[in-house]
């Protein structure tokens, strides 16, 4: 789909192999790694390529932020050293164009298979069957543990159950609690036994 007659440098830029170049340079710039291949890259300029083919919003704003570079730049972006390219960048980060660029980059660049050999990052695990039986100790950049044997007297057995104190025992003091409870209703004047002793005093006396 073509962009309308009012937009032509959209349309001299949209999607074309200076605009990918161009692109590459931009994600080589705003995520330096000496360590990666081109391809990963590459390959991260063209998601970003695909998605806005899919979206006249996308390709609207990827397009409009080359030729910004571009005039930015003073001329072609990809001539720029690494100093005035990363420069031109700091004056657009905040533009949707960047950060359409930053966001699609950050989920596919770094999970790229290239680049996870580039930095000593296996891959998943769980169509291999899992890391335990795949080197899972094999982490060579730590110190080897300190384990260290214990040769002093033999430890004693501890119990599996140890009887409580009788203060502790909570069926004893529930028990303590059910006997204050009862010898006190013995004596309160309005229990029963209060009441019957009341009433024999009373029949001796007459």
């Amino acid at each position: 789909m073509a962009f309308p007659a009012k937009y032509p440098q959209l349309n001299d830029t949209e999607l074309t192999d200076e605009a990918r170049s161009t692109l590459i340079r931009v994600i080589r710039v705003a995520f330096p790694h000496d360590s990666f291949p081109d391809g990963p890259y590459e390959r991260t300029a063209d998601t970003i390529l695909a998605a806005a083919a899919e979206s006249t919003w996308f390709r609207v704003a990827l397009t409009q932020g080359l030729l910004t570079l571009a005039h930015l730049a003073g001329g072609d972006f990809r001539d720029l050293d690494e100093e005035a390219a990363t420069s031109v960048l700091r004056r657009i980060e905040t533009t949707e164009f960047f950060g359409f660029i930053r966001r699609t980059t950050v989920l596919n660049l770094y999970d790229d298979p290239e680049v996870w050999e580039a930095v000593g990052f296996e891959g998943p695990s769980f169509d291999k069957g899992g890391y335990v039986n795949r080197g899972f100790n094999d982490l060579d950049w730590l110190p080897d543990p300190r384990i260290e044997t214990y040769e002093g007297e033999p430890l004693k057995e501890i119990a599996d159950s140890v009887p409580l104190a009788p203060h502790h025992s909570a069926t004893h003091g529930v028990s303590q609690s059910a006997a204050s409870t009862t010898a006190d209703s013995n004596t309160q004047p309005g229990s029963t036994d209060a009441r019957q002793g009341g009433l024999q005093h009373a029949e001796a006396s007459k």
